[in-house]
Parts: C-alpha cells; structure tokens; sequence
C-alpha cells in the first residue's frame, strides 16, 4: 500500500505494553477473529520452505508472538532443525514458553528487540516473522536485521496482512477489518491501547505486494516473490540472501548487545 504514515503510533514501549495487555487472548482470538484461518496460512509457510532445510542448522523465528509459526515448524522438522524464537514481550513468551513446555518442544524463547537481533551474521538458514514486521517501529531495519543473521544463500519468510484485490472481496474484508474485528476484540480483550483498533490501521497503511518485494531488494536480498493467501487476505513473501552477500547490506555484529534474558526455564543459550 501505500508508505508508512505517523498515524499509527508504533513505538516500541506502546506495542511492548498493548502485546502484553492481551496476552491472555492473544490465541483465542487470533483463531476465533480468522475462523482458524491462520493456523492454515502458517502451515502453508512452513510447507513451502521446509523442503530446503538441512539438518543441523538454525532457524530463527522473529516477532514469534505466542510462538505458533515456531511450533509449527517444531512439528514438521521435530528436532532435526534447531529452532529460536524471539520476541520483544515478555508476556507473550511466557505463554509460547508454556506451549512449548506441554508440547514437548524444546525451543530457547528469546527476550530480543527485531530491530537489535542479539545474534551474529550469517546465523541462521532461514528468518520467518508471521504478523510482526508491521509492528515494527522502523520495518526496514527489521528487515536489515534479518538480513544480516540470515547465512548466504538462506531465505527471508514474511507472512502479513494484506488487502484483496478482487472488488466483491475487498469490500467485505475492508469492511470486516474496520468495523466487526475492532469491536468484537476490543470487547473481549479490553485493554488501554485499543489493540484491535490498532490492527486494521496497521494493516491499511503498511505497504503490500510489489512495495513490500521493493523493500527486500533495497536490502539486497534476491529471488523475491510473494504468494497471496485466502484471495490475498493475508500474503507469504520469500527472498535470499545472496550467497556472496553485498557489504553494503551488512550491518556490524550485535555482540555489543545487552545481554538476552530469557523467559522460562526450558530457554537455552543460544548462537552467538
């Protein structure tokens, strides 16, 4: 859509507060808001990113929420690919941390800023983020971040909100996304930020389709494309990393950074 406007107001301690907020709902209405939809949209990214995995190596799962798309991954490739998963709301990872806990996954849930990765260039073989780069106070140094701990040749997953193309359609989603989701979730998720007001102005005003693919470019990744999903209600973006990465996308390491602390006991030290 069209570029990023200060109408939302994204800066880091109201997102890190509202997240926390309705924590408590976060995954009941995610399913109940999306008829479980998104459950489907995050298998379908795992799906057609799997296949290239090799054992052994690292993948890191960025704004990972309450940790659906990190467990999704868990229950396809079991623990023959490590996984990590950060998230900047302790709340939120208290209850991925949980999940995982009664799932038996074995996941280091880490206490980390998107836009200051506490981890080294050319990590991880592949960096996914479901419904988080949006709120991302600046998404293009996200999006630098990702690149700089994706190893050459590793591949960018984002899955994101999006408005559908066809007329009939975008009509009634626009209309549900403006109307019925801000109300039905500020009622059942009362909180002082109006998260599910939030929601539809995040998504209006975030750029989509070939602006998003526009973007990845700027940061020197290759091969990108999207993959509209449910008529475009939601859309998989996928780039590389070029496998001789450009220096001038490279940013310095974040071994400078705070030290991480993670959210549970089951978290593990992670690669540095």
């Amino acid at each position: 859509m069209t570029e990023l406007t200060p109408q939302v107001d994204k800066t880091p301690g109201r997102i890190r507060q509202m997240f926390g907020e309705i924590a408590p709902w976060y995954d009941f209405l995610n399913h109940f808001l999306s008829l479980n939809i998104d459950q489907r949209w995050r298998r379908r990214v795992v799906r057609l990113t799997a296949p290239e995995l090799r054992p052994g190596r690292p993948i890191l799962d960025v704004c990972t929420g309450t940790g659906d798309l990190a467990l999704a991954y868990h229950r396809h490739c079991g623990a023959a690919v490590p996984i990590v998963a950060c998230d900047f709301c302790h709340p939120m990872l208290v209850r991925a941390a949980q999940k995982a806990l009664n799932r038996g996954a074995v996941i280091p849930w880490v206490e980390a800023d998107a836009q200051r990765l506490p981890f080294s260039v050319n990590t991880f073989q592949l960096v996914t983020v479901a419904f988080g780069l949006r709120n991302i106070s600046d998404p293009d140094l996200g999006i630098a971040e990702m690149v700089r701990v994706l190893q050459p040749g590793g591949r960018l997953a984002i899955l994101e909100f999006a408005t559908p193309r066809m007329p009939l359609l975008r009509r009634v989603y626009l209309a549900y996304l403006r109307y019925i989701l801000p109300l039905i979730g500020q009622c059942l998720a009362r909180n002082r930020h109006a998260a599910y007001r939030y929601l539809p102005e995040s998504v209006l005003q975030f750029p989509e389709y070939d602006a998003l693919l526009e973007r990845l470019r700027r940061q020197g990744l290759v091969e990108e494309r999207y993959v509209p999903l449910s008529g475009g209600i939601a859309v998989l973006y996928l780039a590389r990393k070029p496998a001789v990465s450009a220096a001038h996308v490279q940013l310095p390491s974040q071994a400078d950074a705070a030290p991480v602390q993670s959210c549970s006991t089951i978290c593990s030290d992670v690669y540095h």
